[in-house]
């Protein structure tokens, strides 16, 4: 069985993750991605403590397909620094794994 892993990345602008969630799904590195949020995020950057209204990206694919699934996103990301996270997937609906390593090798 393959490795599945969920990728996820925030930003600031709705468009934004709509942009890089269009360029996973249409490049199939990943089967589906969601856009969640708004949300709220309190983070340290540049030595101080931020509060920021962002949107949470979650896209669903395979440990293979991480290194181009991170070169995608920072192509589109307007974050100098984006969090770009991969969780690895320990169980699943059978299912839908089946259906998620289906879509991913349609190229």
């Amino acid at each position: 069985m393959a490795e599945y892993i969920q990728v996820f990345t925030t930003t600031n602008e709705k468009e934004v993750a709509e942009k890089i969630s269009e360029q996973l799904v249409q490049k199939r590195l990943a089967a589906c991605v969601q856009i969640l949020g708004p949300i709220t995020s309190q983070y340290w950057w540049e030595n101080r403590i931020t509060k920021d209204t962002e949107f949470l990206i979650i896209a669903k694919t395979r440990a293979d397909r991480y290194s181009e699934v991170e070169k995608a996103i920072k192509e589109v990301h307007n974050y100098t620094v984006p969090e770009i996270l991969a969780v690895p997937v320990t169980a699943g609906n059978p299912d839908y794994l089946k259906w998620l390593n289906e879509e991913l090798d349609k190229l």
